[in-house]
């Protein structure tokens, strides 16, 4: 028998991974990809969410000087040859996820993907990440780099929302989550559920003040951004220390009440499953979050009044 499809409860997983090294071949990590995914599907799991740039090691942290090493780390079909194993094995295990990935177009665009697959193994949602941290150039300085502008366009294709099953989802990528327009675009679409994957240094080499603060704030943010929104949230880590620079874990599903529901305990590959209540959306957008009847963005301007 078939999941039920007029319940407002599912079953959700963030499977958090640990680091991937760059020797590592994209078969290897498809290996662990899918045994995530098939330990999900075990635990009654409709929908598995990964990290930021799942199938790679998150080059953006150290210059590539190797044009044919930086072309390697895109997918320029999805799914295509390396991946197909992946999404063959949603078909089977009647499993969607949301998979995070470097995308080349086939005008040789590049972007900081995430996908939506259904549980027939189809891509049926595609965004691209709009709030691009770092910088262009190389930080002579810095213990590591952040070159995401250099790698990446910022995201066209703004912030969508995809009917799935009998809710709305939304996708976001790791600086996503600090904006506030992230989670009220999304909201204002109709998104019930936040699907957010991430890749977070332990450190900011040029703000250590807030190196101490680096758990809580990426906790802050989504939950900020699930209480304020009456949403879902689930947050995503790659984790562990990769490739010489330590990622934090913190992989969690988020309440609309802004409560941690779940959380990872490990830096590794790890899943963090539990059961949520959609009709919690319902009734908290119904009773404190009504958009209708509470918001004023028409009254939303700055007025400079003199000081009496």
């Amino acid at each position: 028998m078939g999941p039920d499809m007029t319940s407002r409860t599912l079953i959700v997983s963030a499977a958090q991974l640990g680091p991937i090294p760059a020797s590592a071949r994209r078969a290897e990590t498809l290996e662990r990809l899918i045994k995530l995914l098939e330990g999900a599907a075990k635990e009654g799991t409709q929908l598995v969410v990964f990290p930021e740039a799942a199938l790679t090691p998150f080059f953006p942290h150290w210059l590539v000087r190797d044009e044919d090493e930086l072309h390697s780390y895109y997918e320029k079909d999805l799914p295509g040859p390396d991946t197909q194993a992946l999404f063959d094995a949603a078909l089977e295990l009647q499993v969607s996820f949301v998979l995070g990935y470097a995308e080349r177009t086939e005008d040789e665009r590049l972007f900081n993907t995430a996908a939506l697959v259904d549980e027939h193994g189809k891509v049926i949602h595609r965004y691209r990440k709009i709030h691009l941290p770092g910088f262009q150039t190389v930080q002579e300085k810095a213990p590591f780099q952040n070159l995401e502008k250099r790698y990446f366009e910022v995201g066209d294709l703004g912030f969508g929302v995809q009917p799935w099953r009998n809710t709305k989802i939304g996708l976001a990528i790791c600086n996503d989550r600090r904006w506030a327009e992230t989670y009220r675009v999304l909201a204002i679409g109709g998104a019930e559920i936040v699907c957010l994957g991430y890749n977070t240094p332990a450190s900011t080499p040029h703000l250590p003040e807030s190196d101490a603060l680096v758990n809580f704030q990426n906790h802050l943010s989504m939950q900020a951004g699930a209480y304020q929104n009456s949403m879902w949230v689930i947050g995503t880590a790659k984790a562990g220390t990769e490739e010489g620079v330590n990622q934090i874990g913190g992989s969690a599903v988020i309440a609309p009440s802004g409560e941690i529901l779940a959380v990872a305990k490990t830096l590794g590959d790890e899943l963090v499953t539990t059961e949520i209540d959609l009709d919690m959306v319902t009734r908290y957008r119904r009773e404190i979050f009504n958009f209708a009847q509470h918001r004023r963005p028409e009254h939303y301007r700055s007025i400079a009044r003199p000081l009496s």
